[in-house]
């Protein structure tokens, strides 16, 4: 296969920009929210818990962010602090915006839902002036979360940085990340989506949200043709991923890479997906091969929902290759050789 190509050069291996927000998971477990009294809190948002999780697998991040001026947006930028998450970039918001709140609900192993507050939140207050040419002139690759394309200015902000990309070099990977509020009809959903997926060098979603990103564009419904026409948009990788049906990398010279999931007993349903793009693209960033990629990818999926847990659960490499290993010994292989 043709691989995704990153400059060796540069000092930052992955540039976040998107949401970090807070999330509260009950441990009261297997209760509805309604009933649920406790919680645990831990940063949250999908790009954040990417950010942690390429960390602690040793890669050196950094993050365009707005978050709260007040005790949560301490906590999550020291959290990121002690991950060794380069926060420079994350500025405080200065009228009095406080970062989104997530109450997750775990009914059961199989069965997770989230409640979501998002209205007026500070990561959509990143503003294009936040948007720095030279950081993302020194970053291997830029990741853009889809939530930072509801609303503006974080929309324009996540454009300006992705023009800032092309000009340089840098890898850009668009992760669909899609969540239903702040959003004002889904006709908006598919402008806003698809053109980030025709910038995009990799492109990482569920098929729903594939399903979402082409309404406008296609009905198919085909994850070869998803693939297919992103790739001649300009994508080198598109990833479509199934749940517990498991996933698959199609490649622009006509590829296709399929894993299925690793067994675990689960505890929630959430968070998976980030395990997952913080070891898939950790691979990437390794030079392995495609397929070794989707199951590091997918074991640290498995890892994430069988933990409390998002960020603060995301496992070093010495853990993810033990996890690997052992399952393996286990179950047998998990991939689907292309």
């Amino acid at each position: 296969m043709k691989r995704v190509v990153f400059d060796s050069q540069r000092p930052l291996d992955f540039l976040m920009l998107g949401r970090i927000a807070i999330d509260f998971n009950p441990v009261d477990y297997f209760k509805p929210l309604d009933k649920s009294e406790t919680f645990r809190k831990y940063l949250g948002g999908s790009p954040a818990n990417i950010a942690v999780g390429m960390a602690r697998l040793g890669k050196k991040v950094g993050f365009f962010a707005r978050v709260s001026d007040d005790q949560f947006g301490k906590y999550v930028v020291d959290f990121f602090e002690n991950e060794g998450i380069d926060t420079s970039r994350i500025r405080k918001c200065t009228n009095g915006e406080k970062l989104g709140l997530t109450f997750t609900e775990i009914l059961s192993e199989t069965q997770s839902s989230i409640l979501m507050y998002r209205e007026g939140v500070a990561d959509l207050q990143l503003s294009p002036e936040d948007i720095d040419e030279d950081y993302v002139k020194s970053a291997k690759a830029l990741l853009i979360s889809g939530t930072a394309l509801s609303a503006s200015p974080s929309r324009e902000a996540a454009f300006k940085a992705i023009s800032f990309a092309e000009k340089h070099g840098t890898v850009v990977v668009f992760d669909i990340d899609y969540r239903p509020y702040t959003w004002k009809n889904r006709d908006e959903i598919s402008v806003y989506y698809s053109m980030a997926a025709s910038r995009a060098d990799i492109v990482l979603g569920s098929r729903d949200e594939y399903d979402l990103t082409e309404r406008l564009i296609s009905q198919s419904k085909d994850d070869k043709e998803t693939a297919k026409y992103w790739c001649e948009r300009g994508a080198e990788i598109v990833l479509v991923k199934h749940g517990k049906s498991g996933s698959t990398a199609y490649t622009s010279d006509g590829g296709s890479y399929s894993v299925k999931p690793f067994p675990v007993k689960a505890l929630k349903g959430f968070g998976g997906g980030d395990g997952y793009a913080a070891a898939f693209l950790y691979g990437l960033l390794e030079g392995m091969e495609l397929i070794d990629c989707l199951e590091m990818g997918s074991a640290e999926a498995a890892m994430l929902v069988a933990s409390h847990a998002c960020s603060a659960d995301m496992p070093d490499l010495a853990a993810l290759e033990e996890f690997i290993a052992r399952s393996k010994k286990e179950y047998g292989e998990m991939v689907v050789r292309g």
